[in-house]
């Protein structure tokens, strides 16, 4: 009875997401012309609240709600990583994006390499841009399927072989149909659900905990000793002195690189303005706080005693779920969470289709493409990324999309300076970027393969660890600045300036008002 009664929960979360996805029509502001910034950006038309639901849905994502959880549980301290590290991206989401927001809306831009290409007047180097966020890109969508796989088996809702696959297939399919049919505004509305269901469902999950555990310390008590400790303050839930430096520039590195990545980039593009960011911004700690209790939960399956079978700690916080509460509370957990994977993938998905149609098919194969065109490759490039997802997951290993997502944060930081940094100085040349790109990448896969796909390295034998992406980022930096004189002093040229930014900062000088603010 109780397995009924959760999988009727279950399905009616995930029915709730498929009817609200069909509502998706009603963002449409009439009739209009199609166009790629319609269908990948809403029209540049979603207020505060879509905002701050689709940019906090497309930020913290399913997986990232079991992987949390799951490295606290298999690690200790050093999962908390995450908290910092979304705490720095407010500030960062403030200035950065708002700022990006601005030139992209005045210049009609759509991605990141659309504001490089501008910025820099350089195709190769908005290429690579382009070519690094999707190559990034793809196994984190491959990844939202691997949470929701890790959910269903845990909750006994993945049944053995075929069928499991199916059902997930199914689940996945009523989202591919509504992004293919309406764009951005199909995760706009499921965030709204997400929103709702996942901080419900945290709540009553944390209530139990408490409840049980008589409070947090009876919870990281208990998870001490269950990792061989005598109390918290002896135990692996505390950060030793060499475990610090690679904490720090985890946090560091992964908030850098989060603003980079394609999805995060074209939700924050499709808010109506800056103040609009800005306000949203501001409010994107709640999610962060979400976050933690997830980090927390990790915690109180070590001290529940639940045994996460070996290299599936993701799994630890929906068999907690699973232990603690009853059926229809357990599925409603367990719904959220997929639906928790929906919105990230919809919005990486058009974020993949609208980079490879900005820049690629139309900067060097069809030129000449109209926006009704460009709208249907990008509706057939959208569904052909979720299909090759799927495809990723049945055919290769859990592992190998890990992997490769580790690998992902690690080559997208190296498009920082081109984008971040050209938001406030063009002195670095794009030739200069290009070979600090090309240095930057082949450096950070050197050593995270070097330590067998760990993003924590020594840089030599007997130093602290840090993270890979940062000491990519570094070297990428130096190689960019070293060789901007030497272009320079060659007489190398430079491409044309698009943007009405400054080539130098300047002192005093405000940034020009968006056009949604004047």
């Amino acid at each position: 009875m109780a397995g009924a009664a959760m999988t009727t929960t279950f399905l009616a979360v995930i029915g709730g997401a498929s009817l609200l996805a069909v509502t998706a029509r009603r963002l449409h502001p009439g009739d209009r012309l199609p166009s790629l910034e319609g269908w990948a950006l809403a029209d540049r038309g979603l207020g505060a609240g879509w905002t701050w639901l689709l940019l906090g849905g497309t930020v913290y994502t399913a997986y990232t709600f079991t992987a949390v959880p799951g490295l606290a549980y298999g690690n200790g301290a050093s999962a908390f990583f995450a908290v910092p590290y979304t705490v720095i991206v407010c500030p960062l989401a403030f200035v950065l994006l708002s700022r990006l927001w601005e030139v992209a809306r005045r210049h009609g831009y759509i991605t990141a390499a659309d504001f490089v290409r501008g910025r820099y007047g350089s195709a190769p180097l908005a290429l690579v841009v382009a070519l690094t966020g999707i190559l990034a890109t793809m196994p984190y969508l491959a990844l939202q399927l691997l949470g929701i796989r890790a959910v269903l088996t845990a909750g006994g809702l993945y049944p053995p072989g075929a069928a499991g696959d199916l059902a997930m297939v199914a689940v996945f399919a009523g989202l591919a149909v509504a992004t293919y049919r309406h764009g951005l505004r199909a995760p706009t509305v499921i965030s709204a659900l997400k929103a709702v269901a996942v901080f419900v469902s945290l709540t009553g999950v944390c209530w139990l905990v408490l409840d049980r555990f008589g409070g947090p310390g009876g919870v990281f008590d208990g998870a001490a000793r269950a990792l061989g400790g005598t109390d918290a303050a002896h135990s692996p839930l505390v950060l030793t002195p060499g475990q610090q430096p690679a904490y720090a520039t985890l946090a560091l590195g992964s908030a850098l690189a989060l603003l980079m990545y394609p999805h995060v980039l074209t939700a924050g593009f499709a808010a109506d303005g800056t103040r609009t960011l800005r306000k949203v911004s501001a409010g994107l700690p709640a999610w962060t706080a979400l976050l933690a209790l997830f980090g927390f939960l990790g915690i109180a399956a070590l001290a529940a005693g639940v045994r996460a079978p070996a290299g599936g700690a993701e799994a630890a916080v929906p068999m907690l779920v699973d232990r603690l509460m009853p059926g229809p509370l357990a599925g409603l957990v367990f719904g959220s969470i997929v639906v928790g994977a929906l919105v990230p993938a919809a919005v990486m998905s058009i974020a993949a289709a609208t980079s490879f149609v900005r820049n690629v098919y139309v900067e060097y194969v069809h030129p000449t493409a109209t926006p009704k065109r460009q709208v249907r490759v990008a509706k057939a490039v959208s569904l052909t990324a979720k299909l090759g997802a799927v495809a990723f997951v049945f055919g290769l290993r859990d592992q190998d999309a890990i992997n490769l997502q580790l690998l992902g944060g690690v080559w997208i930081l190296q498009v920082f300076p081109a984008v971040a940094v050209g938001l406030y100085t063009r002195w670095l040349h794009p030739r200069a970027l290009l070979a600090g790109w090309a240095v930057g990448m082949a450096a950070g896969t050197y050593l995270v393969v070097r330590e067998g796909f760990s993003s924590i390295v020594p840089l030599v034998a007997g130093s602290p660890e840090i993270y890979a992406g940062v000491a990519a980022l570094v070297l990428n930096l130096a190689v960019a600045v070293a060789a901007t004189p030497v272009l320079a002093r060659l007489g190398v040229p430079r491409g044309p300036d698009a943007t009405d930014l400054p080539s130098r900062p300047r002192a005093g000088r405000r940034p020009p008002t968006g056009a949604n603010n004047a």
